[in-house]
């Protein structure tokens, strides 16, 4: 649907200040005709007077104030006419309705706290048909889904947006801020089903049919640009400009929290063992070589196999060694 913009005068003020001169003068009216009344005059001035103030409070409604990056979608009889966006005092038909179906709901973001409520549960603050047009911030609840290789985690986004086309917003869908929170839920489950929780082997990731290392906790900034085009793809429709998309909560699901924690410790001491076993290989291999070329002590065989096995149990060992000294022989 195509936004009309509508260039009406700011002239709020002037007809605010003209209907409050024609209420003076009509009860002043009213006054002098009641006495023309008593003095057996014609009442036509009385009559009249009454008329216009029972009716000039009909151009009150038409009075509209816009502040800084608000908008009003106006329509007459059920027509759309056009929307106001420029901030100021304007004055509008008198019958034009302001439309803005979102106008009750509350969403956990940044620009839609929750009012406060009397006993019966009503609204104590009255809901405006104004369409907020600032940069807000929608934070979606967590949710629970199963990652590539099935294991259930837990993810939560923070979606920046705001709205960029108020006839759509109000009129291509029922209600533009539960569309939004909807869609942002579908695109969060459609593109984490796509990675693991870490890197894992032989797992495609862009659909290039090659096996890549992406992961939701090590591509996060790509996980949310996905996460963003994804959202956008969905709300053109409704005129919404999807800003910008991050990741808040990524953690494993606690029923197998504990699980990946114990295989995650079991990877890394894995990791550190190798290390340290490539190092002290190299370390042994050294010490050979430079005995050999020095001829410091030649050894055979069975001795070599000796003094390797010591030094790996030294280097590769949780404790300090304990030397021990040999006074004999070392034959």
């Amino acid at each position: 649907m195509k936004e009309k913009i509508l260039t009406t005068k700011r002239n709020g003020m002037a007809i605010l200040l003209l209907s409050l001169l024609i209420y003076a003068a009509a009860i002043a009216g009213t006054i002098l005709g009641g006495f023309m009344v008593e003095e057996g005059k014609n009442p036509v001035l009385m009559i009249v007077s009454i008329i216009i103030l029972s009716t000039t409070w009909l151009l009150w409604p038409g009075l509209k104030v816009l502040k800084p990056q608000e908008a009003l979608v106006l329509t007459l009889f059920g027509q759309y006419i056009g929307t106001l966006k420029e901030p100021g005092f304007y004055f509008v038909n008198p019958f034009c309705s302001a439309v803005n179906p979102a106008a009750k709901t509350k969403l956990n973001q940044s620009g839609d706290v929750k009012t406060k409520k009397s006993a019966d549960g009503a609204d104590l603050e009255a809901s405006s048909k104004k369409l907020s047009l600032k940069v807000m911030t929608l934070n979606n609840n967590r949710q629970k889904i199963n990652d590539c290789l099935g294991n259930p985690v837990e993810i939560g986004i923070a979606v920046t947006w705001r709205i960029t086309n108020t006839a759509k917003a109000v009129f291509n869908v029922d209600n533009y801020k539960e569309f939004l929170s909807l869609q942002c839920d579908s695109a969060l489950r459609n593109i984490v089903r796509i990675y693991p929780y870490d890197v894992a082997p032989n797992v495609d990731t862009t659909g290039d049919g090659i096996a890549d290392e992406g992961s939701l906790r090590g591509s996060s900034e790509i996980v949310a640009q996905r996460i963003k085009e994804e959202i956008q793809s969905k709300v053109n429709e409704a005129g919404i400009e999807i800003i910008e998309a991050r990741i808040t909560y990524l953690a494993y699901a606690p029923e197998i929290a504990a699980t990946m924690l114990q295989r995650q410790q079991a990877s890394a001491i894995i990791d550190a063992r190798k290390m340290i076993v490539d190092g002290a290989v190299g370390m042994v291999e050294m010490a050979l070589e430079r005995l050999g070329e020095n001829n410091i002590v030649e050894l055979d065989e069975e001795r070599k196999a000796a003094m390797v096995s010591n030094l790996l149990v030294v280097l590769c060992g949780n404790h300090d060694a304990q030397p021990v000294v040999n006074s004999g022989s070392l034959y």
